[in-house]
Order: C-alpha cells, then sequence, then structure tokens
C-alpha cells in the first residue's frame, strides 16, 4: 500500500521508489538520442522536471543502475553499432558517441567491454572471439 508520501515521490504512479513508465521512457529516449550532448545528471533530470537528487535515487531503482553508468553504456552501445557498420576512424566516433577524445573513447570501451575499439573491430571483421563482446556485468567508472 502507497502511502502519500511514497505516492507524492513516484507522481501517482508506479510503485514506490521507482520512476514512473512515461518518465523513464523519456530519459531513455532523450539519452538515446543525444548520445554525442553533454547528458550531465542535472540535464537528464531536466528533462522529467524533477530535482537531481530525487531523479538520481528513482532511476537506479528503476533500472538498476545509475544515470551515469547508464548513459556510458547506451555510448558504448552505440559506439559498438558504428564499429560494426561504419567505416569511421576511432577520432569520428568518439565525439558521436559523447566522448571528447579518441583516447578517453577507447580507455571507457576498454573498461566496458574489456577490449579496445581496435581490437573489438578487428575481431567483429575477423569474426572471431570478440564479435561476441557486450557491455553487461562491467562496472563503468564515474
Amino acid at each position: 500500500m502507497n502511502t502519500p508520501t511514497q505516492n507524492t515521490l513516484t507522481g501517482g504512479q508506479g510503485s514506490a521508489g521507482h520512476l514512473p513508465g512515461a518518465r523513464l521512457r523519456r530519459v531513455i529516449q532523450h539519452v538515446q538520442q543525444n548520445p554525442d550532448k553533454d547528458l550531465t545528471l542535472s540535464a537528464l533530470a531536466a528533462v522529467v522536471h524533477m530535482s537531481p537528487y530525487h531523479f538520481a535515487r528513482l532511476f537506479k531503482h528503476s533500472t538498476g543502475l545509475p544515470p551515469h553508468q547508464f548513459v556510458v553504456r547506451q555510448r558504448i552501445d552505440r559506439a559498438i553499432k558504428l564499429l560494426t557498420t561504419a567505416e569511421l576512424s576511432m577520432a569520428e566516433i568518439a565525439p558521436l558517441v559523447g566522448f571528447r577524445t579518441a583516447s578517453h573513447f577507447s580507455t571507457i570501451f576498454r573498461r566496458v567491454t574489456g577490449t579496445t575499439p581496435t581490437k573489438f573491430r578487428a575481431g567483429r571483421s575477423l569474426d572471431g572471439p570478440l564479435a561476441s563482446a557486450s557491455v553487461g556485468g562491467q562496472d563503468v567508472p564515474e
């Protein structure tokens, strides 16, 4: 049973402590459509008209990931698609997925997937063991 405080926190929708479905979808869509933008906690919270602290707490409870980790994983997912479908250089891919430099992109890509973007691309073209690299289960630095 929702208490008045819990009902207020969720905007009258969903269960206590979760971001309502429409707001969650709006944030996810915003992240997926704008991977190259500065997706700060404040910016994401503003998309759904919430305070950053409250948004971060509800987002993590709803997705299992803090907003920053979610954004990084979405960026890496987009980078994987670009690495497998486009003949862009790392320097061209990095800003398309929200990284300022190819070096930073490569570092984060490796932390998330366990391999560098270059090795990932080479493994994909050879259909080798790197072809099945995924982003699941890896911690992403803050």
